[in-house]
């Protein structure tokens, strides 16, 4: 069994790729189905976010499973192969193993040591569990990597002052009032359409800064008043989605983080509702889209999208470069944990063959010579004897183990073990591809 990892990310494809990838919550369960039903792959665990999709699979045959893989990527999105592969990321064994701990630890992310990674990390495991698709090996990958994604915010200051994608979208717009208008956030009126926790996040930002005018569309009221509640002191002003482009057009500046699989606002739209002289800054930070590409061509609107913040992020990279280094020494740590639990995995079924075939000779071998000795002698001494031959076994066995669990290297493990299986003539079931 091996473990792959074929994805995309911000680093390998811009948002119009990312958003015809990404994977709803809604039909993880019949994607992880369809997948594990595939000939090579026997295990999968999906992570879908703004700014990546990676499917983590263990396959039998390790080509032949990535084959599969991004031909079901390529039907699922339908994006012709040949444009989908210049996309495309594929690691395997140690290297998807330490890319998964570094997604989890922020070190792989748009904003450097972000948490909210973490936890969708998380979520991907607790899904994959609960579907079906996660088996042995990406059980104990998943925890391993959840346990590494901890323990560098803990044991590192990475973390610290780590911002998410939803403070820097909030950072930009700071940027772009001071340098446009040189004043600070705080005379300006907000809209946030979507009441999840990016938006949540979007609100604690605001305030943060100093906003005091903000409005929250959304779908279902209920949910906007519950994120109204987490922050009682905020006069946060409520409407239903139906009152969107009204309650836009009334703002200077407007955030959209919903789930809408297509634009909520476009041209024609704003275009209706909006003065000639009357500015707007729009912060999508969803993916699929929420705003159409074409409100640039407005003159008084300026844009931004998930691609945007980079500008924003780079700001923050080289203050954390030597946290990260920090960091990779740890995940070096955590990696080094799981591979040695793998190879002992991996090893079991060949050295207990090895171990009963051995024992089951030395039984034999004792018998005969106990009968030989007769009764007398053997009832006196065959604790003795008995000792001697599990003594000379283990003796003989303890090398061989030992040099087994101890290969780094994959194929040079398997060889070895094909080898003793032929030379032992053992019986393990055991099949490497």
């Amino acid at each position: 069994m091996n473990i792959a990892v074929v994805g995309l990310s911000h680093k390998t494809a811009t948002v119009e790729v990312r958003e015809k990838l990404s994977i709803p919550e809604t039909q993880l369960e019949g994607l992880i189905a369809q997948l594990c039903s595939y000939p090579n792959i026997e295990e999968v665990g999906i992570l879908s976010t703004c700014n990546r999709l990676e499917i983590h699979i263990v396959a039998t045959e390790t080509e032949q499973g990535i084959r599969e893989l991004i031909q079901f990527l390529s039907e699922n999105s339908q994006i012709p192969l040949p444009q989908l592969r210049p996309h495309l990321f594929i690691l395997l064994h140690q290297d998807a193993v330490m890319h998964l701990m570094r997604v989890a630890a922020g070190l792989d992310s748009l904003v450097l040591g972000e948490g909210q990674i973490l936890a969708q990390v998380k979520n991907a495991h607790k899904l994959g569990q609960q579907y079906k698709g996660i088996g042995r090996l990406l059980n104990r990958l998943f925890k391993q990597a959840i346990t590494a994604g901890k323990r560098v915010r803990t044991e590192t200051s990475i973390g610290k002052g780590a911002v998410s994608i939803s403070s820097a979208a909030v950072e930009l717009a700071q940027q772009k009032v001071e340098t446009l208008y040189g004043t600070t956030l705080e005379p300006y009126s907000f809209t946030i359409v979507g009441a999840g926790k990016m938006s949540r996040l979007l609100v604690q930002h605001l305030l943060s800064k100093g906003a005091k005018k903000i409005s929250i569309v959304n779908r279902s009221v209920r949910r906007a008043e519950e994120l109204a509640r987490k922050f009682p002191d905020a006069q946060l002003q409520l409407h239903p989605l139906s009152e969107m482009i009204n309650v836009i057009s009334e703002s200077d500046i407007a955030f959209t983080s919903t789930a809408a699989t297509e634009p909520l606002l476009d041209r024609s739209q704003l275009e209706a509702v909006l003065e000639t002289n009357q500015q707007l800054m729009l912060f999508d930070i969803s993916v699929p889209r929420n705003v159409a590409a074409d409100v640039n061509e407005l003159d008084n609107v300026q844009a931004f999208n998930v691609d945007d913040l980079q500008a924003v992020v780079a700001q923050n990279q080289e203050s954390r470069r030597q946290m990260a280094m920090e960091a990779e020494r740890l995940l070096e740590e955590e990696v080094e944990a799981f591979e040695v639990w793998w190879r002992s995995l991996e090893t079991v079924s060949t050295i207990s063959s090895l171990r009963d075939k051995v024992e089951g000779i030395r039984e034999q071998e004792l018998e005969k010579a106990l009968s030989r000795l007769g009764s007398e002698f053997a009832e006196k001494h065959q604790e003795v004897i008995e000792a001697l031959t599990r003594g000379i076994v283990n003796k003989i066995l303890h090398d061989p183990m030992v040099q087994l669990r101890a290969q780094q290297d994959i194929e040079t493990r398997r060889l070895a073990m094909q080898s003793l299986q032929m030379l032992f003539n053992l019986d393990t079931g055991e099949q490497f591809g």
